[in-house]
């Protein structure tokens, strides 16, 4: 049976829940409003949240420091045993590491576990390097708007990669390469998107949004109150914390609040689409449809372009039980990218629902072609082949 599921290594999740021109009142930046953006009255039991600590996140165990020192030789220089840490961290017979969407974890159960998502596979690298002597910079790349479904609901996500380099002391040969550049995406290294650096807080405080966010999709809105507050503390710049808090605060009926926290992401940057988004969920929810209306209408023009847009809309149409509608919403992402595995996959999960087996293959071996890993690539071709079997 084809099954309705996806197995995508991308990072930084975003519920935009109901999932998720027009002026609004911005609020200040001041720690003064933050504080009163945080209704702790709506939680009072966030306190008792275990937390993971930003040592306990890059902490790595005996195993994992054994790990680096195997790949740090003395016949090797610097430069070569720089190479050998990446190398072997990617080597899938050495670590066997695998893409899970779903993974937020700490750097030793990263390593542990064998399975991540990018954000967690990047903090584990970090430390990895760090504990070996190089210096190590984070980046958050500018990628278009990307989603994926899980549990019901849509998720955007963002994306982050790491530069490891030689600290200036070990650079003897200026003739060599001082840094590597590691990047658990191989579509985002095909691709010239522009990358800023960032500070260690604030992928601190993107850890815990994506904590905030799991703890979000399993209903638990004490625990997830208590990442996010943790998340804005460490870096209040982060507009995907305020956009998950609005969305906590509404399920609360605390629309007040969801509509300041939304427009805090709104003063950040006045493009996220998603905060806009919430905002016209919420404006629909509190009887004011005109103007629900114009801004939705405001975000389709803006994404209109955007395969995953129309992407989404086709998983979202096979979730309610209409592969019709969904088949349609494909077919337009693919004239707009006509290698993404996800929508090729979705294309044969719809020709499955409508009952064209054979056309449901066609699709499923075209999103194996395009995969970009080995785990995407192997789980079409088990499908493919339950298919075949079944004719």
């Amino acid at each position: 049976m084809l099954v309705r599921t996806m197995y995508i290594k991308l990072i930084i999740l975003l519920p935009f829940l109901i999932l998720t021109g027009c002026q609004s009142t911005l609020l200040s930046d001041s720690n003064n409003a933050n504080t009163v953006l945080m209704r702790d009255d709506l939680f009072p039991d966030y306190q008792t949240v275990k937390i993971e600590t930003p040592k306990d996140i890059f902490a790595l165990d005996a195993d994992a420091r054994a790990f680096v020192k195997s790949t740090q030789l003395a016949s090797n220089s610097e430069s070569e045993n720089l190479k050998n840490l990446v190398r072997q961290i990617f080597h899938h017979s050495e670590l066997g590491l695998q893409y899970k969407t779903d993974a937020n974890s700490i750097a030793s159960q990263t390593f542990a576990n064998q399975a991540a998502n990018c954000l967690s596979l990047t903090v584990m690298t970090y430390a990895m390097a760090r504990y070996a002597g190089y210096d190590a910079t984070f980046y958050e790349v500018k990628i278009p708007e990307v989603w994926t479904r899980r549990d019901g609901m849509n998720l955007l996500n963002g994306h982050v990669n790491l530069r490891v380099s030689l600290p200036s002391n070990m650079r003897h040969n200026q003739m060599s390469n001082h840094f590597i550049d590691v990047d658990f995406d191989p579509q985002t290294v095909r691709t010239n998107f522009v990358r800023s650096a960032i500070s260690q807080n604030e992928v601190l405080a993107m850890f815990y949004n994506n904590k905030g966010a799991d703890a979000l999709l399993a209903k638990n809105n004490t625990q997830a109150y208590a990442y996010f507050k943790k998340a804005a503390s460490l870096y209040d710049g982060f507009g995907s914390t305020w956009v998950n808090l609005g969305v906590i605060y509404r399920r609360k009926g605390a629309y007040d609040a969801a509509r300041a926290s939304y427009e805090k992401a709104l003063s950040l940057n006045d493009n996220n689409l998603t905060a806009w988004e919430n905002l016209a969920v919420l404006y629909k929810i509190q009887g004011d449809t005109d103007m629900a209306v114009r801004i939705t209408r405001r975000i389709e023009s803006k994404r209109d372009e955007n395969p995953f847009y129309h992407y989404i809309l086709g998983e979202e149409a096979l979730d309610y039980g209409d592969p019709e509608a969904a088949l349609l919403h494909y077919k337009r992402a693919r004239r707009l990218d006509r290698t993404q595995h996800v929508i090729l996959y979705g294309m044969g999960k719809a020709h499955y629902e409508l009952g064209d087996i054979g056309k449901a293959l066609v699709y499923l071996k075209l999103a194996a072609k395009h995969a970009p890993n080995e785990q995407d690539q192997d789980k079409y071709l088990s499908e493919m082949s339950s298919l075949q079997s079944a004719i």
